[in-house]
């Protein structure tokens, strides 16, 4: 699992940056940051969101969050359903979206590969990347062998109990590790209280093995494993995992098979152009 020291000096300072300190910068727009973070509410599987949702998970009051959603709604980022009282996410958020995944070159090399990966080992295959305290989706090759839980690109997955976000904590310096840690425990304290002990082990195993194990952690009928890797001109990690119903695929054919070939497939895509 690939970091660099520069990179993680640069990753150390940007967790560090207090909000307080954000927006005291003369480059820091506060609004728009407040406006970014509505769109950044709506979680997975969620489709319409009203104000008291908006105010109880930014903290905004409720005047700044009419204020934001009606901008968002006026450029086209959300839409209200008058019936309802709530807003959605509209056209041009997906716009942004697909923009992002158009335009980048990981997503570009890694798909052929975790093509080729799917079809011969009979998995699924997914790349991510922390955003936040979670992991994001940003391409995914269904396989029939992984159950069907309409997962794709988007889909946002648990930092702790996920074998995408077991590879990236396991793949941290030790001290960037407890900050992002902490930040999730404060965040999240339930899941923290029911996770961490068996996060902790994992991350033990995954530091010992050079992969990341979520045995029906994540999901009662999900295995999964990965892999953490730095793509050659990227400053953030990416991660790969590939995943089957545990019913279709034994854990000792996920060590013994498709990690140390998850393994190898992470070191081709952070060597290519070196």
């Amino acid at each position: 699992m690939a970091t660099t020291t520069a990179s993680a000096a640069t990753d150390a300072v940007r967790d560090a940056a207090a909000p307080r300190e954000r927006e005291s910068d003369p480059n820091f727009v506060t609004a728009l940051a407040r406006g970014l973070e509505l769109l950044r509410c709506f979680r997975t599987g969620e489709a319409m969101l009203g104000n008291q949702d908006f105010v109880r998970r930014t903290g905004f009051p409720k005047a700044t969050v009419s204020r934001l959603a009606g901008t968002l709604v006026q450029l086209g980022y959300l839409r209200y359903d008058d019936s309802l009282g709530k807003y959605a996410l509209d056209a041009g958020v997906l716009a942004l979206g697909f923009s992002y995944l158009a335009a980048s070159d990981v997503v570009a090399l890694a798909r052929p590969h975790m093509l080729a990966f799917a079809q011969t080992h009979g998995v699924s295959v997914s790349l991510g990347k922390r955003e936040r305290l979670e992991v994001i989706y940003l391409d995914s090759i269904r396989n029939d062998a992984g159950a069907m839980l309409g997962l794709g690109v988007g889909s946002r997955l648990s930092l702790i109990s996920s074998s995408m976000g077991r590879a990236y904590l396991a793949a941290l310096p030790a001290a960037r590790r407890e900050r992002v840690l902490g930040e999730f425990s404060q965040a999240f304290p339930e899941q923290w209280r029911q996770q961490e002990t068996p996060m902790r082990a994992a991350l033990a195993q995954a530091e010992r093995d050079g992969y990341a194990a979520s045995f029906r952690d994540w999901h009662p009928a999900i295995h999964a494993c990965a892999v953490a890797f730095r793509p050659v001109g990227e400053k953030d990690l990416h991660m790969l995992s590939c995943s089957a119903s545990y019913g279709a695929v034994s854990e000792e054919t996920f060590r013994e098979t498709l990690a140390p070939a998850l393994q190898a497939l992470g070191m081709r895509l952070s060597e290519v152009g070196r």
